[in-house]
């Protein structure tokens, strides 16, 4: 998801997107805790987009 794409959003789909990246980086880094992943850099990837999202809705909330 590109920072274009993440701008168009609103509000609720953010916090919607937001809660699914945050899931998905958990359970990676339990599986990669319990058994090495495949790709280890889709942990850095969600990780940056957790921050991506969080950072557009504070930005939006605080306007």
């Amino acid at each position: 998801m590109r920072q274009s794409e993440i701008k168009e959003l609103s509000i609720e789909e953010l916090k919607e997107r937001l809660a699914e990246f945050k899931k998905q980086h958990a359970d990676l880094k339990m599986a990669h805790a319990v058994t090495p992943l495949e790709n280890p850099l889709q942990i850095r990837k969600t990780r940056r987009m957790v921050a991506r999202l969080a950072t557009e809705l504070t930005k939006r909330e605080l306007q």
